[in-house]
């Protein structure tokens, strides 16, 4: 996970490894309510103004830890704000520094539409009940003494979707809302988190239940170049999971039937959007909802991967692993037959394998369960090549024009161009986060320091294509519809 305060990621690891020694060991229910007393011992704060304000935090980060709202929450997202650690941030967002000189000009006073402005004896001051932060005054002074103050977490949402109540605590709006994740690791006071399955996928691998991990195509590269399929499939099976299946063949399962519906929609003069990115549907869903029929129908690489799973054996519990909060949405939100149960970040499943006294390991680059397509599925432009290569493999005719998306501004602007009917191109590839799943929000290192580890892994692919994937496994007839 990918923050600038290690100390936040730090608690909350400790966290959710004790959590999940506490369900191996048949504990958790019994000594659940000791936790925030047995991390945060005091008497005296380690972090926090109070002690008691630190267990409050753990024992509303162990209620997500069960996939439960924080208390005191007014909706039900995955995105989750932990009232307790919100705090200190500003609430004007437009405040006077030491830079105003008091000057005659009082430019700052005069743009104000609000009267908000008041000249004090050393400086300029602005009244926050009266402010509308609408910047003018910021706009105006000469000595750019007016900064804007906005809340990182804030600044980070996409749409939106954040204000603030009238004791400065962040509130998400459940309407506008994403669930790209994008303001958890915005937060420098770790206010914001997500509803996690860590408890429920620990309980189900005690119990004996047969349970499967699936390890997103965005993996590669993040943990260095000598950690490969085979290191995660050896550290998992001792944790408890009785296999691994790399989601880089659901992706070329989702590649191959869009496909066919991409041609199809071609012929017939329709724009289609990719379906592949949870928050990118979110967004279709909530902001342009006129455009959900142009929404792809085909499930994304996890959900086929999932279908294929429980086709084989209908109670196996299918476990997606990668860096994406908005895939916990699409698990627990969408309710799409056949789709993963469970959804974890990087740091989820590394508790769960911290909790066992397990690491990772390197070993040898042995495992490939889908094509170099699937492999890259996870990258900006990852899916739209997929797709491509797999109408050539196909042989349809005609040469479609992609818009690709890096990033949520892009998709928002391609989608106001489809809405408008003004898109040039044929088909959107929407992709929330900039770079793609690689740079989902719980990523465990930063693409650009990581590329070429990523690179190295790919480069060690065979050159199977989609189609051969596919037939050699027999999964030609998977349903990969909605």
């Amino acid at each position: 996970m990918v923050t600038n305060d290690g100390i936040i990621i730090k608690i909350k690891h400790e966290i959710l490894s004790e959590v999940a020694k506490l369900v191996f060991e048949g504990r958790f229910e019994a000594e659940k309510e000791e936790l925030p007393y047995r991390l945060m011992p005091g008497p005296r704060a380690k972090y926090r103004c109070c002690v008691y304000k630190e267990r409050e935090i753990v024992r509303q980060r162990v209620r997500l830890a069960e996939g439960k709202n924080a208390e005191g929450s007014t909706n039900d997202l995955i995105v989750q704000v932990v009232r307790a650690a919100c705090e200190e941030c500003p609430i004007s967002r437009y405040v006077v520094t030491d830079n105003c000189q008091k000057c005659m000009g009082h430019t700052c006073q005069q743009v104000c539409p609000f009267d908000a402005i008041d000249i004090g004896r050393t400086r300029a001051h602005i009244d926050p009940a009266k402010c509308r932060e609408c910047g003018k005054c910021a706009q105006a002074c000469p000595y750019n003494a007016i900064a804007d103050l906005i809340r990182p977490c804030k600044r980070s949402c996409p749409v939106n979707a954040i204000t603030m109540d009238e004791y400065g605590v962040c509130q998400i709006d459940e309407t506008k809302c994403i669930e790209c994740g994008h303001c958890i690791h915005s937060c420098p006071f770790g206010a914001l988190s997500s509803k996690a399955n860590l408890v429920q996928v620990c309980q189900d691998i005690r119990d004996g239940k047969r349970v499967v991990a699936m390890l997103a195509p965005s993996w590669e590269g993040q943990f260095g170049a000598d950690i490969t399929v085979a290191s995660w499939r050896t550290a998992l099976i001792a944790a408890g999971f009785d296999d691994l299946v790399e989601v880089s063949l659901g992706a070329d399962m989702t590649a191959y039937a869009e496909a066919q519906e991409w041609t199809e929609a071609y012929k017939n003069n329709q724009k289609k959007t990719t379906s592949c990115c949870p928050a990118f549907v979110n967004m279709i869903e909530k902001h342009y909802p006129t455009l959900i029929d142009a929404i792809s129908e085909t499930v994304s690489p996890m959900c086929g991967v999932s279908r294929m799973l429980k086709a084989l054996d209908p109670d196996v519990k299918t476990v997606f692993i990668g860096p994406c909060i908005a895939k916990k949405s699409e698990v627990m939100s969408h309710k799409i037959e056949g789709n993963a149960d469970y959804a974890l970040t990087f740091g989820e499943i590394r508790a769960i394998i911290r909790a066992k006294g397990l690491t990772l390991k390197p070993e040898p680059n042995t495992q490939q369960d889908g094509s170099i397509f699937g492999k890259r599925f996870g990258g900006s432009g990852g899916v739209t090549a997929a797709v491509l290569e797999c109408m050539k493999e196909q042989g349809a005719d005609g040469e479609v024009n992609v818009h690709k998306c890096n990033g949520a501004d892009e998709c928002k602007k391609a989608l106001m161009l489809l809405k408008m009917g003004r898109l040039p191109a044929d088909f959107i590839e929407g992709m929330v986060c900039i770079g793609g799943c690689v740079g989902g929000p719980s990523r465990h290192s930063e693409p650009n320091l990581n590329k070429m580890d990523r690179e190295k892994l790919l480069s060690e692919a065979d050159e199977r294509n989609v189609q051969s994937n596919l037939m050699n496994r027999n999964l030609m007839n998977i349903n990969m519809k909605r």
